[in-house]
């Protein structure tokens, strides 16, 4: 791989406006915005090759961390350095991170029974989303009879160890039973060295040191007492270990933020629904958790410190691997340790639709046949998600109002 001597020397305002356009548009998870991408940056833009995207795309899948926003960072340091990365992610986080603090502030005032029922509404579309989700990532990460297993053991995992180290367990089982049971000859993928990057050696190892500083210190600091610092940690440790999509956030905050008293289910799951309605990146709904969460003097200033705390380290794990990826991706116990990992979160997140999702949100019959309902729409008719949660809160304000 061959290293820019200094960053390029595009326009970081064309980055940073090409991204917010796409934060504003892209709407449908992370599936449907490398989809953007590729659309945006290949074959209208031509800034990548089809060969260089693609494995952008398999490094964005292979680390913990929002994928599509990787790719878009990672896009936005070939075209224009570092800097030209942060442009890419401020511009398509920006437009739904405004978006989540003003639900933070807004779903306070939908009260009577019309804007509970909203709310409720939002809460059973988060269902859906959820099932739709293991569904899909169970086809994707855990298609046969071995890695179902492994997504079977960490289920079981998450379901009877000790909340706040669970997740972390599960994870740990994943790579473990990954190097050792998913041992099996590959043939050795197709390596696409990128033609420039420009990241020194020297960031990269500046990378994955503050990476790992951060993440030593946030897993030290566990006091349950709110503060910026334990806020941040809790954001922090979370955005460190999602492996899977955006998705698998939701397990993950729930035991840093309800699981602590800091934010009610409700209030929390409310604003999960309602970032299925929203284009750009799920982890912007951590600005509406940091936002929303209790005592909270700053409650912009929490939003911010949570939205950043989250994304933070994936971008920096993307800078530290980026350099060396051709040479990593080779090394076949790290992609089986992998794959195990992708399996695991699979039972995460199971684990996670049974409890809190379903057991705090589905209480009667009708609900039950709403959750249906949207399923169904989300799976075989492939409607947007966000169709589907403006639809189901309409339907649900309208029957309680009139």
């Amino acid at each position: 791989m061959r290293h820019a001597q200094k960053p390029t020397s595009r326009s970081l305002m064309e980055v940073f406006f090409v991204f917010l356009q796409l934060g504003c548009t892209s709407f449908g998870g992370p599936t449907a915005h490398i989809g953007y991408f590729q659309k945006e940056f290949v074959e209208r833009r031509k800034w990548l090759s089809a060969e260089t995207f693609a494995e952008l795309v398999a490094l964005s899948q292979s680390l913990p961390g929002p994928a599509s926003s990787q790719v878009g960072f990672a896009v936005g340091v070939l075209r224009s350095g570092l800097l030209g990365g942060v442009a890419a992610w401020i511009g398509f986080t920006l437009p739904s991170a405004l978006l989540m603090l003003a639900f933070a502030f807004g779903h306070e005032v939908l009260k009577g029974n019309g804007g509970t029922a909203l709310l409720h509404g939002l809460q059973l579309v988060a269902v859906a989303v959820v099932a739709q989700a293991v569904l899909a990532m169970q086809r994707r990460l855990a298609p046969d009879i071995l890695r179902a297993f492994i997504a079977v053991a960490a289920s079981g995992l998450v379901f009877f160890a000790p909340t706040p180290v669970a997740t972390l367990f599960a994870i740990l089982w994943g790579s473990v039973a990954g190097i050792f049971l998913l041992r099996r000859e590959r043939t050795s993928p197709q390596i696409v060295a990128f033609s420039v990057v420009p990241v020194s050696r020297q960031i990269s190892i500046w990378a994955i040191s503050i990476f790992a500083a951060l993440l030593c210190g946030t897993l030290l600091l566990r006091a349950n007492e709110l503060t910026a610092s334990t806020l941040f940690a809790g954001f922090y440790r979370t955005g460190a270990l999602v492996f899977g999509g955006g998705h698998v956030v939701l397990p993950l905050l729930d035991s840093s933020t309800v699981a602590k008293g800091w934010i009610p289910e409700n209030i929390f799951l409310s604003g999960y629904g309602a970032a299925q309605a929203l284009p750009g990146p799920l982890f912007s709904f951590a600005a509406y958790v940091g936002a929303t969460v209790q005592p909270n003097p700053k409650p912009i200033l929490f939003g911010s410190l949570a939205l950043v705390a989250i994304f933070l380290p994936g971008l920096l794990l993307m800078t530290a691997v980026l350099p060396f990826w051709d040479r990593i991706r080779q090394i076949r116990s790290i992609s089986n340790a992998l794959d195990g990992v992708n399996a695991s979160v699979v039972g995460i997140l199971f684990a996670a639709l049974v409890r809190p999702v379903w057991t705090s949100t589905v209480h009667s019959i009708p609900d039950f046949f709403i959750v249906l309902s949207a399923f169904i729409a989300l799976t075989l008719t492939k409607i947007r998600p966000w169709i589907v949660v403006l639809t189901v809160g309409t339907l649900c304000w309208l029957w309680a109002v009139l």
